[in-house]
């Protein structure tokens, strides 16, 4: 998909280096039905080649980051378990392994396919008032298809506990529990966020897309399995044009092409 105009559930802005998605069905608590969930899943893989582009802002619309998955359509409709675009796992995985670096903005309530949101940001900054929690089983349904990402997330003791009791917490236990990685009071957020903006500013986008890939190359298979991987990767990077310039930027204590100065405001 590349008409961002032509969506339905999202509202997507490109600004400098970053793409700021907001999920946007107010009047349901920005839950997610399917075409939110196709959407999603089009706009990342949209922008999985480019470059132009470094890190991804994910919020919801009208202070409520994303109430979990319509109730409603859930009832009516038999959930995908292929690699359908409508598939919430395909979705996940999709955000999880982007090649940008994806901020989750969480306000309001993040319950649900929300948390599973959350859960495959690399930053998550949540405001002091959000709510977090998986609910499925007060429903009398599971998180299965979130499940692997909030065991990632979150480890085995402290998944279990959640997921099995339904509970909902607030955004100093979201901290405490490694699921975001800070907090701060509702009026501060955008400058939080705009603080993570600040220093991705200073990373080359190649290497940002190679690190992402290798974070998750190097997890899902053993350490002997990735020695010539890494090694490869290491001297690809270090012989590239993005590498020799940071490098020579760095010699001459200058800040490398991609590092653009502030716009005048």
């Amino acid at each position: 998909m590349s008409d961002f105009d032509n969506l339905e559930t999202l509202l997507v802005e490109i600004d400098d280096f970053t793409a700021f998605i907001t999920l946007n069905r107010p009047a349901a608590r920005n839950a997610m039905n399917f075409k939110m969930v196709e959407e999603i899943t089009s706009v990342f893989e949209s922008l999985r080649d480019n470059r132009d582009v470094r890190c991804v802002v994910l919020s919801g619309a009208d202070g409520t980051f994303c109430a979990g998955g319509d109730i409603k359509e859930m009832r009516e409709k038999t959930v995908p378990n292929g690699d359908s675009r409508i598939n919430l796992d395909v979705m996940l995985r999709t955000v999880n392994q982007s090649a940008q670096v994806v901020i989750a903005k969480v306000e309001g309530a993040a319950l649900g396919g929300g948390l599973g949101l959350v859960c495959v940001s690399d930053i998550a900054i949540a405001s002091d008032n959000a709510q977090f929690g998986m609910p499925e089983v007060r429903l009398g349904v599971s998180p299965a298809f979130i499940s692997p990402f909030v065991l990632q997330r979150m480890g085995l003791t402290r998944t279990r506990e959640l997921m099995l009791t339904g509970r909902r917490f607030g955004s100093q236990l979201a901290l405490d529990y490694s699921l975001v990685h800070m907090t701060c009071a509702p009026q501060d957020i955008d400058d939080c966020v705009q603080v993570q903006l600040n220093d991705i500013r200073l990373c080359a986008p190649r290497a940002i897309a190679a690190t992402k890939d290798l974070i998750f190359t190097v997890l899902e298979n053993s350490l002997g399995d990735t020695v010539e991987y890494r090694a490869n990767l290491l001297n690809t990077l270090r012989s590239g044009e993005e590498a020799q310039e940071g490098m020579k930027a760095f010699l001459e204590k200058r800040p490398a092409a991609w590092v653009k100065k502030e716009r005048d405001t």
